[in-house]
């Protein structure tokens, strides 16, 4: 999520003339960047691509250890096609992190991050770019982030063959929404919530206390819906999503754990905290496996 800065004009307009939820989605969530890679088709294949990162990815490790990301397309049920990746972390890993990154980023930008993460917490990492980021088609909307994360959970399911018990769906900032839409229709392994908006309505205007019909990413109304485990974390000093909305997914949690708080922290810094990582893995290595 990006800031919200609304003119009173704006805020009368959204009540007095309420838009569709499309309509606050896009003007309140999707910023995304120019594309920090390009997919080219593989020699004698037409499902699997080859990755190129530009520099703007800020790739941090050798380019041997990029053979540790697959990458292919695959397409939504609102047909759009979008990219895919799969990062080998840990050869003998039981999970595997479906991940749904923040705003104003791509799978460039985030595959040095993958490969240090899984790395460190053994797991692999599956992510995918939203419809209109990245080489991924379409423009960003709520209903194509449903899609997008959809289409993602079955190539995993199907193409990699990795069983729901195994996957750990993980979504930060406007992440969190298709992660939560995901959560509430399938039982999956675990779930991780980093920085998690309540609706679109409350970070814009935090005075909201109700969901209204045009509301965008009601994730507070399907929290009750997840029956997996969920792991909450937020920085108490976010500036972009306010703590609150954390506090209060982690109320709505039937199967929450201990959340993260992490005293200090933003909105974009939470994973340079050295508590982040030690919470991942006691979640994924002690919490889960017993």
């Amino acid at each position: 999520m990006n800031g919200m800065g609304l003119s009173l004009s704006e805020i009368c307009c959204l009540f007095c003339c309420p838009p569709c939820p499309s309509k606050i989605a896009a003007k309140l969530a999707f910023l995304p960047p120019e594309p920090t890679y390009t997919f080219e088709d593989e020699e004698g294949s037409t499902d699997k691509q080859k990755l190129n990162l530009t520099d703007k990815a800020e790739w941090q490790y050798s380019d041997r250890e990029k053979e540790n990301l697959e990458v292919f397309y695959t397409r939504t049920a609102r047909g759009n096609r979008i990219a895919c990746m799969f990062v080998k972390c840990a050869p003998n890993a039981r999970f595997t992190i479906l991940h749904s990154h923040g705003n104003a980023v791509d799978l460039g930008q985030m595959s040095s991050f993958y490969l240090g993460l899984g790395s460190r917490i053994n797991c692999n990492i599956f992510s995918y770019d939203y419809s209109g980021y990245g080489v991924s088609g379409g423009r960003p909307s709520e209903k194509n982030l449903y899609a997008d994360i959809e289409a993602a959970w079955h190539a995993m399911r199907t193409k990699l063959g990795i069983s729901p018990e195994n996957i750990i769906l993980y979504g930060q900032s406007i992440g969190t929404v298709p992660t939560v839409d995901l959560a509430s229709r399938f039982e999956v392994g675990a779930v991780i919530l980093h920085s998690p908006l309540m609706s679109g309505m409350r970070v814009a205007f935090p005075q909201t206390k109700r969901t209204w019909f045009f509301d965008a990413f009601p994730s507070i109304d399907k929290m009750p819906r997840v029956s997996s485990p969920v792991l909450v974390i937020h920085g108490t000093e976010d500036e972009v999503i306010d703590f609150s909305h954390g506090l209060a997914i982690y109320e709505r949690c039937p199967r929450a754990v201990e959340p993260l708080w992490v005293e200090g922290a933003g909105h974009n810094d939470v994973e340079l905290y050295n508590q982040y990582l030690e919470r991942l893995k006691t979640f994924v290595s002690t919490e889960l496996t017993n």
